[in-house]
């Protein structure tokens, strides 16, 4: 993928946000509005999802942590990699290619409630850590 630079004057306030997320983080400010512009460019989320992401804000440190910290139970990681690896051999039946979209679906809406709890908790100044998310 080609990339190219552009020199790009931002408000104060976007700045001072980045900077604040590049200093918690650890990582450089070019990163955080370059991950910010990317994002700002993936398609719309349906509105019940986006909805669900906004209530977020809503909650307690401790409520957050707790959502960054879920897990998709251990039975559902098995038979979604029992899943996976039939596909891989083209053996799925119709029911189980339906049930495997089905489990992605679960995992990627997990992923962007963690990831969002995450994102609120480093606006709230706590540091997320892999080992923090994992306890």
């Amino acid at each position: 993928m080609a990339e190219r630079a552009v020199t790009l004057t931002i408000p104060d306030h976007i700045y001072e946000q980045a900077q604040k997320l590049a200093e918690t983080s650890g990582k450089p400010i070019e990163m955080i509005l370059l991950h910010e512009l990317e994002n700002a460019f993936l398609p719309p989320l349906p509105e019940a999802e986006e909805a669900e992401l906004d209530a977020l804000q809503h909650l307690s440190d401790e409520a957050l942590w707790t959502i960054a910290r879920e897990k998709m139970p251990r039975s559902q990681q098995d038979r979604m990699q029992h899943l996976m690896d039939k596909n891989n051999l083209s053996e799925l039946s119709g029911a189980e290619q339906a049930e495997l979209e089905s489990l992605v679906e679960q995992g990627q809406r997990l992923m962007l409630r963690k990831g969002k709890a995450a994102a609120l908790l480093t606006e709230r100044g706590h540091i997320i850590t892999t080992r923090a998310i994992s306890d």
